[in-house]
């Protein structure tokens, strides 16, 4: 547990770095904030993921392979968006709510889908990367026909922000590296020393692949993304968390299961109940993310509830704890309807509003 102390600093101090270079970057290069979140700071920032699954794959670990990138990816929604929204209300770009999370929701019905077998082979495993390749290219393409745009905003910046020590695209660049380096190294510190924890408690690996080691390679994305809510970065604060889901399943899961020896099977349990609530987390983004263009503080407390609420479940159910029963009736059967509805009225109320506003 040395290590968690000097872990957490790293993470703080490569996330302002990270978050202040690539935002500069942005603006050198004439791309929009939200694109560099989506790639660069989302795919940096899922590198851990990306080691740790790839290793534990390689090693026959796959459990925690798998467990990592579905419980991160519930943690990034969840957790992440809730925390940051808490701190400030996040303004979502309609980008995200015409193409980013649709495709994220496709992604994961997908991983269902080739995961209903009991596992993901190497073929599985090239078709989730070609998809991010495919992705990659066309969120770039995209970004460039802002660019005029852009480069016309970054000629109208205040002249004492052109004479910044980070003015130069080369000294952006190298705060965008030390920031992923420091990322990496302090979520490396802070996982081994969760690990020996939970190892030392006796949990099973895909527990700990589901809770552990996902929210440990997801603080990267944590410490990222409220950094940037509270610079104002909003467009990388969700991008980079939207990016990352992308990421953890086309790439993460796609090199692990194309490198695994026999591929990645897939447990009964991830199959009837994690994958589900992944699937269920990336949907409940669409009327969320609709109403008012925009995360409010109420949403990111439910979103976190939510988090708890899950984790919660999972402590129970690896204990075999006698309360397991009653808390998935109450969750299952009282909270979640009575949220769906709650979001089915306020996208309701909102489709109302505008297409009431247009009518004669």
């Amino acid at each position: 547990m040395f290590w968690f102390i000097p872990g957490l600093i790293a993470l703080v101090l490569g996330a302002e770095l990270l978050v202040r270079g690539a935002s500069k970057l942005a603006l050198s290069f004439g791309i929009s904030p939200l694109v560099v979140g989506l790639t660069v700071v989302a795919f940096g920032t899922s590198s851990p993921e990306l080691a740790v699954s790839v290793q534990s794959a390689w090693s026959g670990r796959v459990d925690i392979a798998l467990g990592n990138v579905v419980g991160s990816n519930i943690f990034n929604i969840l957790f992440i968006l809730g925390v940051s929204a808490l701190i400030t209300p996040l303004v979502v770009h309609r980008q995200l709510i015409r193409q980013e999370v649709p495709l994220l929701v496709g992604v994961s019905l997908l991983l269902w889908a080739l995961a209903s077998d009991g596992g993901l082979g190497r073929w599985d495993g090239l078709v989730f990367v070609m998809l991010l390749l495919g992705y990659t290219v066309l969120v770039i393409r995209q970004s460039r026909r802002e660019t005029a745009a852009n480069r016309e905003m970054d000629r109208e910046t205040p002249p004492e922000d052109g004479k910044a020590w980070d003015r130069h695209w080369v000294m952006q660049v190298l705060l965008v590296a030390v920031g992923l380096g420091l990322l990496i190294l302090g979520s490396s510190w802070l996982v081994g020393a969760a690990v020996t924890l939970a190892r030392q408690l006796g949990m099973s690996e895909l527990v700990v692949g589901l809770t552990i080691v996902a929210a440990g390679t997801s603080l990267p994305e944590v410490a990222t993304s409220v950094m940037a809510a509270l610079r104002g970065q909003r467009d990388i604060a969700v991008g980079n968390v939207v990016g990352s889901c992308i990421f953890n399943i086309l790439a993460v899961l796609g090199i692990s299961a194309s490198i695994a020896p026999g591929g990645l099977l897939v447990p009964p349990s991830m199959l009837a109940f994690d994958l589900p609530v992944m699937l269920a987390v990336s949907m409940a983004c669409l009327p969320i993310f609709f109403t008012a263009h925009r995360i409010a503080r109420w949403e990111g407390a439910l979103f976190l509830a939510y988090y708890m609420a899950y984790t919660a479940y999972l402590i129970l159910d690896a204990s075999g704890h006698d309360a397991k029963a009653g808390f998935s009736v109450a969750v299952g059967g009282f909270v979640l309807p009575l949220t769906a509805v709650t979001l089915i009225v306020l996208a309701w109320r909102h489709w109302r509003t505008v297409h009431g506003g247009n009518s004669p």
